[in-house]
């Protein structure tokens, strides 16, 4: 039988559909655009890649300390959309703000400030899977938010693009351009939210006491000890951490190690736009593989598959290995998300999504400050850009041990092993 989105799931994958244009910029025209900036100011490659992953850890940090108590907050009533709303404007007016720097520090801030409000907006976007849909339903909605999401980015990106290499054909020089790009990715990411915005209403929530901020921090030390009693929910945030933080370090400096290899702007655009091509189908055959295969079962096949990537990126040096990294990361880094994402929603209690989620937000964008800090660090030590990759492959080994303890630490229910 054919799988149908109803009408508020389809507006809930929209936001992915909106945010990851801006996703696409941060892993392709940014660092690029960077790079410019920094190489203007006489920053070295080793440097310009060694700040540009301090700038993404510091990011994933401020996430990571903000996350679990606005998630723990908005879950009182009413109060989700509301915090979802100011991360989302702040993030879109960041974007566009970004296009109109010519100063390479500035850049990096103004950076900081987008990047931290589109992440903190993904906790209170992926806590209200719990409230548009049903556990039954999780694995495949998770799945076709990630690949309308990968699908969509493409169209803001290909028109970014155009601007970009076309421009100066009409006399445009490169800040001119990037102001359009930048300003048709926050347009689109405006626009694609607020079906969301309109339609969504809290389901499950908590009553608003008259101490709020002590009650939110009093649930939340309550969640973490409630979460450290129940093994398999423990045992998953563990793997999720590390395994999660290898994929997000391919995401975040995929094109700024490119461009500290030298290899050409273009092709690492064009590569990364394949990227985004093949996740499609790719998410959307996985999800629905998950109603014949436990989920537990093509996560770890996905940790796998990254373990071999992160060995097969150590030796990356030329145009054809980058476009080959391209077309492996597309086939499974949409799904190892949008499982892993659904997998932790069936297992969460649906009243205290928001705490849950932020926790996993911590385990999941928190984690990559060790492996991007990690990266950076190993490139200024050693002044070898592709040394530190080799770590990526440690990260995603525990995470699939971890993983497959946390699958046994399980009930029946949780592990979906029936099929």
């Amino acid at each position: 039988m054919k799988f149908e989105l109803t009408s508020l799931e389809k507006k809930w994958v929209l936001y992915d559909v909106g945010n990851s244009a801006f996703t696409m910029l941060v892993s392709t025209i940014f660092p690029i655009y960077f790079n410019h900036l920094a190489g203007q100011a006489g920053i070295s490659s080793v440097n310009y890649l060694a700040y540009w992953g301090y700038a993404a850890s510091v990011c994933t940090l401020l996430v990571a300390v903000l996350g679990p108590t606005l998630g723990a907050l908005a879950d009182t009533r009413n109060s989700k959309k509301q915090i979802f709303t100011v991360f989302l404007l702040v993030g879109v007016a960041g974007c566009a703000l970004l296009g109109f720097t010519t100063s390479w520090l500035w850049f990096l801030v103004i950076f900081i400030l987008a990047k931290t409000s589109y992440s903190s907006s993904l906790i209170f976007y992926d806590s209200m899977l719990t409230d548009v849909t049903e556990p039954e339903r999780m694995d495949q909605v998770s799945s076709q938010g990630f690949a309308w999401g990968y699908i969509g980015s493409c169209i803001p990106f290909v028109a970014g693009i155009a601007v970009v290499l076309g421009g100066g054909r009409f006399g445009l020089t490169i800040q001119p351009c990037m102001i359009i790009a930048f300003c048709i990715t926050s347009v689109w990411w405006l626009v694609s939210s607020l079906p969301l915005l309109f339609s969504y209403k809290q389901k499950y929530f908590s009553e608003r006491q008259s101490h709020v901020l002590g009650d939110t921090l009093g649930r939340l030390w309550k969640t973490l000890v409630e979460i450290r009693r129940q093994k398999h929910i423990f045992l998953f945030l563990l793997a999720f951490f590390f395994y999660i933080d290898g994929v997000y370090t391919v995401i975040d400096m995929a094109t700024a190690y490119g461009q500290a290899l030298g290899l050409d702007s273009t092709g690492l655009l064009l590569a990364l736009l394949l990227t985004q091509i093949v996740a499609f189908p790719s998410v959307l055959i996985m999800g629905k593989a998950a109603n014949k295969i436990a989920p537990h079962k093509i996560i770890s096949v996905c940790i796998g598959a990254y373990f071999l990537i992160a060995l097969f990126a150590y030796g990356l040096d030329t145009q054809v290995k980058f476009w080959i990294l391209a077309v492996l990361v597309g086939m499974f880094q949409g799904t190892i998300q949008a499982l892993s994402r659904s997998y932790f929603a069936k297992i969460i209690p649906a009243e205290k999504s928001g705490e849950y989620f932020g926790i996993y937000d911590i385990c999941g964008k928190g984690a990559s400050i060790l492996g991007t800090a990690f990266v950076s660090f190993v490139a200024q030590l050693t002044g070898k850009v592709n040394v530190g990759v080799s770590a990526l492959t440690v990260m995603f080994l525990i995470g699939f041990v971890l993983f497959h303890m946390a699958v046994k630490a399980s009930p029946k229910s949780v592990n979906f092993s029936k099929k």
